[in-house]
Formats: structure tokens, C-alpha cells, sequence
């Protein structure tokens, strides 16, 4: 097999974001092998996307007989691994629809199309959505906007109208901020792209009264922190609330591209001809999906991501980092000086994966299957990376 290279990739992608140096060829579990044969302990999971580790046997099983069968029909028919996929996320989370596409900025498109049309039918045109600073919710025009992150939208002005974008943990702000304008509140449980901002205790529980009280809807992004990532089937579990309308993609797919888009009673207002996706809810996908829920509960993991996430959260302390901060397998830590990437690529460099956010913080969002061996393996390589 040719090598990739450095050069070949500038020939022929286009540069929309900055590589590590190594091409990885194959998983198995948590581990990574890179072009010469190397071992890499992975602790980002393809950015919080390989819930059961790589090449998974039961996603595998679930892949290739599900391509032996059927791999796409569009959504103008049934199929039977789309229907009982949605059944099952349905049960897991709370009384709902489910609309599938494929990644988590499609299916927060289709949270904003949502709330945009109930606004339109049920609070008197409001199209407003409260979101906050430094939060991330994709990269389509829409989402970019909503998100509020100027590096990733300003470039691409302009912006659609509709966003209106308030400090994060401050329920005061989202007061303020309401206006006969809004129709809902947009926000993450845990914001991850920023590296790992935790709700405050009791923060999610106030939004979901406020948004009771005024009659708005509340949306919550679980693209990153659903399926069992926090210790939880879902991070908005743990303040005993559920939202009217619910994103996922990430994890679902176990590696295989999925997103989804739950919306209760009250928020579910498509019609026929309002919304679609040619490849969303395939049955390719959908089957690797109904396989990744399967082991997540057979194997008991969102006890073990939280099991796993106390003793990696315990693991970073001795780093010299000023915060660690994190819920369950979705932890992070920030040092006072610029030494996240320095960090990060010599980790890579004694065969651990880890993901520098930016200069000071490092996100860690390992597969839910890791071990308590491996977590210690990990600790050993980050003492000696962090000097």
C-alpha cells in the first residue's frame, strides 16, 4: 500500500482544517495503528464519535449483513432498521418523533426549521433562538450562526438573522434576553467543542422553567454528550428534565455517519414536503445505529462511562493543569500557559491520542469501552508529556 503523504494531501484536499502528522490504517478496540505498524491508545474516539471503540465486532456483524441485504431504498419507502431504531431512541429518552439525517449540524438544521415553523404557528411569528457564547452546533450557515464562536461564522458573513447569543450558565442573561421575538432556547448540557463546560448544578432545570413560563421551546444539542457519554443515556438526565427537542449524531452511528433530531408532541410540527434528507435513516446506518444501542445496554456502558469517568477525572489532577473539569467519559483540563498543543503532540508522539481545543485546554472523549488498565496506561504517558 502507497504511503500517504503530507504533500499528496494538500495536492488533493482541500485545507479545511489542520492534520496531525500520521495516517492511521486500522482500530481495534481503543487502539490505533498508524501506516508503520505503530500502537496509539485512543482518547478522542474520532472526536467522541467511536462509542465501542474501532472495528467493534457487533457493529462490524451489523455493517456487513445489513450490506448484504439493503443499503438504500430513499425516504420515500418503510424499512424496518429505520422504524425500530426510532422506537428504541424514542423509548430511551422521552415521548417523541425522530427525524434522521446524517450528521449533528444536519439534525440542528432541523431543530431550528422546528422551531421556526412553531413559532410561526404557535407564538405569533417568533423566530428568535437564545443560544450562547462559545457554543458549537455545526458548520452550515445556520448552525455556524447559532453557534457562538465569531472564528468559525465571521469569515462567512453575511449571517442569517435569528440568533441571539447569551453568556452560558447564566439564566439571568436568558431573562433578559427573552423578548415576544424568541421561540426557543438552543443549548448544549455540557459544551464540548469549547473543551468540556459542564451545565452548573440546577442551571438546566431553571431554562426548563423559564422556557415552561413563557411558553418557548427548549432545544437541547446532545450531539456530543447523548448515548451514554456522561454516565448517562443522555446529559440531560442528571438535572431531571427533558427538552422538547433533542439533536444526536456523533456516537449514534458508532463511525458510521447518523444524526437525529427527537422532538415531543408539542415541537413536532412537520409536515409532509417540510423537511427531508435522501440519505438520512439508511439502512445501512440504521442498522450499525440498532448495534451500537445494543452493546451500549447489553454491556452495561453508561454505568461503566461513568465509572471510567471518575477514575480518569482523578487521573488528571497530578497534570500541573489549573482545571480539570468534565461529566463521565467527557473530561478535560486547561493549563494556565500555552502548553495544550506542545502537550498534545507529545503525547502523539509516546502513542496516545488526545485533542487539543486550543492553546491551554485538552479534551479527552475516549470510547465508552475503555478500561481502567488503559485509562492508567494513559495517565503514566500525559505525566511524563506534561514534564
Amino acid at each position: 500500500m502507497a504511503q500517504t503523504t503530507p504533500e499528496l494531501a494538500d495536492l488533493y484536499l482541500m485545507q479545511t482544517g489542520r492534520r496531525l502528522p500520521v495516517t492511521f490504517v486500522r482500530g481495534r478496540g481503543c487502539v490505533l495503528f498508524d501506516e508503520a505498524g505503530r500502537e496509539y491508545l485512543d482518547l478522542v474516539a474520532g472526536i467522541a464519535v467511536n462509542l465501542l471503540g474501532h472495528a467493534h465486532p457487533d457493529v462490524v456483524a451489523a455493517v456487513s449483513k445489513q450490506a448484504g441485504q439493503l443499503i438504500h431504498t430513499s425516504n420515500l419507502y418503510f424499512t424496518q432498521p429505520q422504524v425500530e431504531l426510532a422506537q428504541r431512541l424514542v423509548e430511551l429518552s422521552f415521548p417523541s418523533r425522530v427525524f434522521f439525517c446524517n450528521s449533528g449540524a444536519e439534525a440542528n438544521e432541523a431543530a431550528i426549521k422546528l422551531a421556526r415553523k412553531w413559532g410561526a404557528r404557535d407564538r405569533d411569528g417568533a423566530f428568535e433562538i437564545i443560544t450562547t457564547t462559545g457554543s458549537f452546533h455545526g458548520r452550515t450557515l445556520a448552525t455556524v450562526t447559532a453557534g457562538g464562536q465569531h472564528k468559525y461564522s465571521d469569515p462567512f458573513k453575511p449571517l442569517p438573522d435569528g440568533f441571539v447569543h447569551v453568556a452560558y450558565n447564566d439564566i439571568d442573561a436568558i431573562e433578559s434576553a427573552t423578548s415576544a421575538r424568541t421561540v426557543a432556547v438552543m443549548l448544549e448540557p455540557v459544551m464540548g467543542e469549547i473543551g468540556v463546560i459542564p451545565a452548573a448544578s440546577g442551571y438546566l432545570k431553571r431554562v426548563r422553567e423559564w422556557c415552561d413560563k413563557n411558553n418557548l421551546l427548549l432545544i437541547l444539542d446532545e450531539v456530543q454528550t447523548g448515548l451514554g457519554r456522561t454516565g448517562r443515556w443522555f446529559a440531560h438526565q442528571h438535572a431531571d428534565i427533558a427538552p422538547d427537542v433533542m439533536t444526536l449524531a456523533k456516537g449514534l452511528g458508532g463511525g458510521v455517519p447518523i444524526g437525529a433530531c427527537l422532538a415531543n408532541p408539542r415541537a413536532d410540527v412537520f409536515a409532509p414536503g417540510d423537511h427531508g434528507s435522501t440519505f438520512g435513516g439508511n439502512p445501512l446506518a440504521c442498522a450499525a445505529a440498532a448495534a451500537v444501542l445494543h452493546v451500549i445496554e447489553r454491556d452495561g456502558l453508561v454505568g461503566h462511562a461513568a465509572e471510567m469517568g471518575d477514575l480518569l477525572h482523578s487521573s488528571l489532577q497530578d497534570l500541573g493543569a489549573k482545571q480539570v473539569r468534565g461529566l463521565g467519559l467527557m473530561q478535560a483540563f486547561e493549563f494556565e500557559e500555552a502548553r495544550a498543543k506542545p502537550f498534545q503532540q507529545a503525547c502523539l508522539e509516546a502513542g496516545l491520542i488526545v485533542n487539543a481545543v486550543d492553546d491551554h485546554s485538552v479534551r479527552l472523549v475516549p470510547p465508552l469501552i475503555i478500561s481502567a488498565k488503559e485509562i492508567d496506561r494513559a495517565h503514566a504517558i500525559m505525566r511524563k508529556a506534561a514534564g
